[in-house]
Parts: structure tokens; sequence; C-alpha cells
């Protein structure tokens, strides 16, 4: 019988929230990435940002050495902050004393956790930066997106501070980057330092597309974002508002404004809040999941779950930002490219060598298990 005297791989990752229950975009990467990861063999000692109603569970227990929690920082100080208010609000000391407790590699999950990225007593570990979004882009676009005077300041100014803050990464012993697209920008950014492409982590295992025709359209999403607001009032507005075909809009927490807009439209309905087991069968039932943003970076996790469960999917070129996904989509990128593509593909079926082509497209790049063999050479050779 063969015993290993290899050591136990250890890994301290420090999360911008609690990532149970992996219920949207920054924390189901998080979270099925530890799973894969503890399928692997790696000891994950966990550190979570605690806030917004989200409570401590044990499930994370189950694939994690420990876990610890730390209260988020809320407020005027944080605000303040030369730092964004996404990063001064994360910070503990009780954080950065158990992180010297060791010497094993420390993978920050986002900017938001990157407080003590560049902290002198860190300066001899390997460390991590998890890629999710080019972040200042990101609050840039939701400075164009959203409405009201108040958000629009705090989002512009976020997006500067981001800008800035930006540069800490230099810090990073080596970028995980969730698109092709933002790798690019980071290695042109960063040419320093070691910047690799690794997909997001997400729920899926195989694709569970079902051939055939459905009578609807979808758009899924968390509706309170304005980015997501903004799309839907886009689609409802500019592409389904001459059309027969009827429009799903599902999400969490729809503005106000979005469900009076979609009441003016007898094809459009509104469904608030889905649990995971609806939204699910509303994407598997859906002859179309049409998925558009204005936000060329990171990656919408919506859309490999679309991919994995859905028939057709279409989208605009943003939606794809450097995925590797383009042959599996129809893009539309104008209200006529869009309803001519609808009308188009609400008189196909969807077909079993299309299934085949997405099995064949998202097993090379999309696999957990082979993505965490990725990570896990980067990090420990």
């Amino acid at each position: 019988m063969f015993i290993s005297n290899m050591p136990d791989k250890y890994l301290h990752i420090v999360s911008f929230d609690i990532p149970y229950p992996p219920n949207y975009g920054g924390v189901i990467d998080v979270f099925y990435k530890i799973k894969a990861l503890h399928k692997k063999g790696i000891k994950i000692i966990l550190h979570c940002y605690e806030y917004n109603g989200r409570d401590r569970n044990d499930e994370l227990k189950k694939y994690c050495e420990k876990v610890f929690y730390y209260p988020r920082i809320l407020g005027l100080i944080s605000a303040l902050s030369l730092k964004p208010y996404i990063v001064s609000s994360r910070r503990s000391e009780k954080l950065i004393n158990n992180l010297l407790k060791d010497d094993y590699p420390i993978l920050f999950e986002g900017l938001h956790s990157c407080y003590y990225i560049n902290d002198k007593r860190l300066k001899n570990r390997f460390k991590i930066y998890r890629e999710s979004n080019i972040e200042h882009l990101y609050y840039f676009n939701l400075f164009r997106a959203d409405k009201k005077t108040f958000n629009k300041l705090y989002f512009l100014f976020a997006s500067i501070k981001l800008r800035l803050y930006q540069k800490v990464l230099k810090h990073a012993s080596l970028m995980l980057v969730v698109s092709q697209k933002d790798t690019e920008y980071l290695g042109k950014h960063f040419p320093e330092n070691k910047v690799e492409y690794l997909p997001s982590f997400h729920a899926n295992e195989k694709v569970e597309s079902k051939t055939g025709n459905g009578d609807y359209a979808l758009y899924n999403g968390n509706i309170e974002v304005p980015e997501n607001a903004h799309a839907v009032s886009y689609l409802i507005n500019g592409v389904f508002n001459d059309l027969n075909i009827p429009l799903v809009v599902a999400g969490m927490k729809p503005p106000q404004y979005i469900q009076k807009l979609s009441s003016e439209h007898l094809n459009v309905k509104i469904i608030a809040n889905p649990d995971d087991e609806q939204m699910f069968d509303l994407i598997r039932n859906a002859h179309v999941n049409i998925l558009v943003t204005s936000q060329a970076t990171g990656l919408k996790l919506k859309l490999l779950n679309t991919l994995y469960k859905g028939r057709y999917c279409l989208v605009n070129d943003k939606m794809l930002n450097g995925t590797n996904l383009n042959n599996l989509c129809e893009i539309g990128n104008t209200p006529a490219e869009l309803k001519e593509k609808l009308k188009t593909l609400f008189k196909r079926n969807f077909e079993e060598d299309q299934i085949s082509l997405r099995e064949k497209t998202l097993n090379k790049y999309y696999s957990n298990e082979t993505n965490a063999e990725k990570l896990i050479q980067g990090v420990f050779g």
C-alpha cells in the first residue's frame, strides 16, 4: 500500500462576504472554488467579512479547516478613507493576526479584500489576487447607468478611488483573472507580475439543456443592481416593445420603476426573488435566454448558467468579453438586430448537436476540476 509523505497544502482565502449560500455572482465563484479545492485535498482556512444580513453557515465547515468571521466596518470613518470604501470597510486586526500565525499562501478574493495585500508584515508571503472585475470600470459604468444623483456621485468617486488604489496589486505574487480581456488589461498594467486567465468556478457539472422549444424569452439577474435594471429597461422599451414574443424577467429585488414599466406591456412578466429551483426551471424552459450588458468587464456567471441549463442564448458582444463562448451564443448589438434574432430563433427548434457543442466547449474552458488543478499548480507548483 502506497502512503504519501507529501505535506498537506494549506491556503488562506480572504472573502469579501460569507460565500454561502452561493446566490450571487462573486460568492458563487468563491464557494465553488473552495469546494473544488477541498475535493483536491487543499486545506482551506477561510476568512469572511460579515454584513448585509448573511448568516454564518455550518455548510462551510464541510470544506474548510477553519472559518473566521470579521465585521465589516461600515460608516463615515471608512467612507472618508483615501482607500475605496469597499476596501477600507474590510479591515481587521484580528484578520492580519490570524494570517501571521503561519506562512501559508493567501488568496485575496476581489479588490474588496485587498486591504492587507501590501502590508509589510506579509512581504515574504505568496499572495494571490483573484480578479472578478476591473472594479473602477465597473463602478464607472454604474455611475453611467444609475438614475439617482446621490448614487451617481457615489459611484463616480468610488471609480476614481478604485483606479488610484489598483496599484497595490503590484504586491500580488500571482493574479488569477476571470476573462481573457481582463487578463490582457492587467497584463498590460502590471507587466512585471504573473497574470493568468482562470475562469470563474460555478455550480454546474454537466449540460442540462433540453431540446425542442419554449414559448417565452427570459432575462435573469439581480435587478437591484443598476446595470441589470438598465438592461431590463432597454429590453422592454427597445426590443420587446412591438414584438408578440413574451418576455419573462426573473431576479432579485426589481425596482419599483421596473415593475411599473413591465405593467405597461402585456407581453412582459416580472418574477421577483425566485429561489434557485424556480430560476433554473425558468432558464431550462425558456426558448431564448436573452442577456445584454453595458459592462465589458468580468465574467457574467448567469451566462454560464444559461448555457449549462437553457436553450438558445442571445447576447450582445459585451456579455461575451473574452469568454471563449462566442460559438455557443447568438449575438445582437442593437434593438433591431436583437428583434430579428428573436424572430428567427422562435421559428427554430433547439437540437441535440447544439448540446454536444456546448459540452465540448464548456468542458474545455469551464471545468471546475480542471481549473482547480490549474490554481493548485500556480500556487503550490
